[in-house]
């Protein structure tokens, strides 16, 4: 179906530009480390009808008081443009960069992005040993075991981590926890 067709369905992605594609974006975002900041910067996502893949938060300043917030989005560059200015405006927000385009600007095509899962897997006889041989060829760590089951520890892409879910899910697969992505342009300056 052609895209002059579409109707709108309040979602932001219909505001875009014909000719440009949605893309997966990452975005770094300094805040305040204060009450209901993270529920502003949802807010503002939810609100409009933008869709987040990823979410990572932690602080990262104690001493200034500030969180950084991590958000991979899809989007049109018209969209994450967008995003990336009413992100600015919310008061508590000291700086967002868009860490794709910085690394773009940097000649890179993405910025170093990593995740970590904490993987169950249940098991006894061949499919232990078989989750055993391939944690260790994914360097995944195993941080709990006993006779009926293991939990691993994995780092890496997102890609690494759902290959290693899907290894695993014939094997035995009990439950996972994901953290989100953490990410971070390369070279000597900071965001």
């Amino acid at each position: 179906m052609n895209a002059q067709h579409l109707q709108p369905t309040g979602s932001a992605y219909f505001i875009a530009k014909e000719t440009e594609r949605p893309e997966n974006h990452t975005l770094s975002v300094l805040v305040d480390n204060e009450p209901g900041v993270l529920a502003r910067v949802i807010g503002l996502f939810s609100g409009r009808g933008y869709n987040i893949e990823s979410l990572t938060v932690s602080e990262t300043e104690h001493e200034k008081h500030l969180s950084r917030i991590t958000i991979v989005t899809r989007g049109t560059p018209h969209v994450l443009e967008q995003i990336k200015h009413q992100l600015e405006r919310i008061v508590p927000v000291h700086r967002v960069v868009d860490l794709t385009v910085r690394s773009h600007e940097f000649g890179q095509e993405r910025p170093l992005e990593r995740e970590l899962a904490l993987v169950k897997v249940a098991g006894t006889g061949e499919a232990r040993v078989e989750a055993l041989r391939l944690a260790d060829a994914f360097r995944a760590s195993v941080i709990d075991a006993n006779t009926e089951h293991f939990i691993f520890e994995i780092t890496g892409k997102g890609s690494k981590l759902d290959q290693f879910i899907a290894i695993m899910k014939p094997l035995g697969l009990v439950e996972i926890c994901r953290t989100g992505v953490a990410a971070m342009n390369r070279g000597s300056q900071g965001m």
